[in-house]
């Protein structure tokens, strides 16, 4: 599924690395593999690898737990929580998957909410909108990381290799016989404008015509530290900010805090708070195509505030997370969650405002490699796919 609209036609067959298996990575290499096939030649078809240094691709975080007793579950989307198709080209891109119901329009009824300094009184809840189909918010079914992971399985040209830890690109400009009996430094081969990568136990991964780095700026950095990488000073301008996600979950719907069951207010999905340490909550079991779960409810601090904490010991964030969580949702001991999780966002979000330019990818063209991600942009999925697009045709234009 890919918008032939989008895809170039000229691709002669380069073996590519792509280091980072999120959306940025499968993006890239579902365009890649959509120029090929539009030229009509097996013999442009690119050899395509994706380093993925954990067990799993798509970066839209699910995590859950299972009630031993009931077998259901509880879901937490605890990292990006939905995604917007502004432009007309991601809106084609996606719509086969809307057809299909594995994306669908999240049309969620919102309020802010003003927890009160008085454990006995109620927060203050005030509407604020309803996300509708025109300006909608859409959502991976029936989890956040199914999207990535049928973007992964479509791809027919391209290898996976997971749990791989990519070593930084260390430029050496060396004479064959040094590179021969090269084992554990990238080299760089100027005549052919190749590059070998080596994992981190200095293994050899391979030699590559092109090397994409999809991975968060801060790790970015440390790939390209000491390799010559024509634009390193850029890689540091977008600021990034961290993020708590903090998991709460209920054993059923009649043990809710009345924050939350619809007895002190109409039935919400999403909450915007005033506070210093808390910034939205989303309910995961109101959610489309979520009704088998148990309640679960996934709360993100505000990214100001992790970032002043994102050193400090997690159980010690954890606590004051609950705290300030307790006093929003106004939960007692009859009705305090029975299951509670904290996870940390070191690079979670990219600072954006209207003065600010964006990035954009950052290519050497010498040495043939492209640093690119979200973060590039605005800091979302369809920054991504926009990255994504400016990466298939930087790649084209050499061929």
């Amino acid at each position: 599924m890919t918008d032939h609209a989008s895809c170039s036609t000229v691709l002669s067959a380069p073996k590519i690395a792509i280091i980072g298996g999120g959306l940025t990575g499968l993006l890239t290499a579902t365009l890649l593999e959509c120029a090929s096939n539009q030229t009509g030649s097996s013999s442009n078809t690119p050899q395509i690898t994706i380093f993925e240094k954990s067990r799993s691709v798509g970066r839209l975080a699910t995590r859950y737990r299972s009630d031993s007793e009931t077998g259901k579950n509880w879901q937490w989307s605890f990292g990006a929580q939905f995604f917007t198709a502004k432009t007309a080209v991601f809106q084609q891109f996606i719509a086969p998957w809307l057809d299909t119901g594995l994306l669908q329009p999240w049309c969620a009824e919102v309020i802010e909410l003003t927890a009160s300094s008085d454990n006995y009184q109620s927060p203050n809840i005030q509407s604020k909108e309803q996300w509708d189909v025109v300006h909608a918010r859409y959502i991976s079914t029936p989890k956040m990381t199914s999207w990535g992971r049928e973007l992964a399985a479509a791809l027919k040209h391209t290898t996976i290799v997971f749990k791989t830890r990519v070593a930084p690109l260390a430029q050496y400009l060396q004479s064959q016989h040094q590179i021969q009996n090269q084992t554990h430094n990238q080299t760089f081969n100027q005549n052919s404008k190749q590059t070998e990568l080596f994992d981190e136990t200095g293994a050899s991964l391979g030699w590559f015509d092109w090397v994409i780095c999809t991975a968060p700026n801060g790790q970015a950095i440390e790939l390209m530290s000491d390799s010559g990488f024509a634009q390193q000073d850029k890689i540091t301008k977008p600021q990034m900010q961290a993020c708590y996600t903090l998991m709460l979950g209920w054993d059923d719907v009649q043990k809710l805090p009345e924050t939350l069951n619809g007895q002190l207010a109409p039935q919400w999905d999403v909450a915007y708070l005033n506070s210093a340490v808390l910034d939205r909550i989303f309910i995961e079991h109101q959610k489309p195509a979520r009704d088998e779960l148990l309640p679960s409810v996934t709360i993100h601090a505000r990214n100001d505030w992790s970032e002043t904490h994102v050193d400090d010991d997690i159980e010690s964030v954890k606590e004051q997370l609950l705290q300030a969580a307790k006093q929003a949702l106004n939960w007692n001991e009859a009705s305090a969650p029975s299951q509670t999780d904290c996870h940390r966002w070191r690079y979670a979000a990219t600072i954006v405002n209207k003065d600010t330019e964006e990035l954009g990818i950052l290519i050497d063209e010498t040495k043939q490699w492209i640093v690119s991600g979200d973060w590039c942009a605005k800091g979302n999925i369809e920054s991504s796919y926009r990255m994504a697009q400016q990466t298939v045709k930087a790649v084209m234009q050499t061929q």
